[in-house]
C-alpha cells in the first residue's frame, strides 16, 4: 500500500513537471487543437489544468494574415478543453472591412479538417491546414482600429461631408 501510494505521488509529480515544461503550442496539441492557432513570439503563459482557464503573453499586439487577418492582443485569456477553446478574449478576426471578437474555436473532429471560430453573430469555418504552424505576427501600428467599447470595428474610409451648396448658383 505504502509502495502504491509513494508510486502515485511520484507519477503525479512527474506529470506536473511535464505539464509546466510544455510550450503553449504542445498544449494546444495535446487537446487536438492546431499549433498555428497563436502566434509565434509567445512570451510567457499560464494554465490552470484543473479548471483548463489559461493565459497568453505576447510582446506587443499583434496580426498575422491566415484566410483572413487574425489580430492578437499583447493579452490573450480563455478556458480550454480537448477540441476547444471557449470564454475567448484577446483575438479578433476580420471578414471583409469588420473586425469581429473571436469568442470560442472548436474542432468537432479532427479528421474533418475543419476549425470554426465563434464570432458571436455567426461561426466561421477555416480549414485546420491553414493553422498547422504558428504564423509570423506582424506589430500592429494603429491599435485603435481594434479598440473601443464597439466591438465590431471597420476599417472604411472615413465619411466626410460635402457641402452641396458650392457652385449651384453657377450660370
Amino acid at each position: 500500500m505504502h509502495r502504491v501510494l509513494h508510486l502515485l505521488i511520484i507519477t503525479t509529480l512527474a506529470i506536473s513537471i511535464l505539464a509546466e515544461n510544455d510550450s503553449i503550442y504542445e498544449i494546444l496539441r495535446a487537446h487536438a487543437l492546431p499549433m498555428g492557432l497563436l502566434p509565434k513570439g509567445v512570451k510567457e503563459y499560464n494554465v490552470d489544468t484543473k479548471t483548463g482557464e489559461f493565459s497568453v503573453y505576447l510582446n506587443r499586439s499583434c496580426k498575422a494574415k491566415y484566410e483572413s487577418e487574425i489580430h492578437y492582443e499583447a493579452n490573450i485569456t480563455g478556458t480550454i478543453g480537448y477540441g476547444s477553446i471557449g470564454g475567448l478574449s484577446g483575438i479578433t478576426a476580420q471578414e471583409l472591412f469588420l473586425w469581429f471578437p473571436v469568442k470560442g474555436i472548436r474542432v468537432d473532429i479532427p479528421s474533418s479538417g475543419v476549425i470554426y471560430f465563434d464570432v458571436g453573430v455567426v461561426r466561421k469555418q477555416y480549414s485546420m491546414a491553414l493553422f498547422e504552424t504558428p504564423k509570423d505576427c506582424v506589430v500592429v501600428e494603429n491599435e485603435s482600429e481594434f479598440l473601443g467599447d464597439d466591438k465590431i470595428q471597420t476599417s472604411m474610409l472615413q465619411y466626410y461631408e460635402v457641402d452641396q451648396s458650392v457652385g449651384r448658383n453657377i450660370v
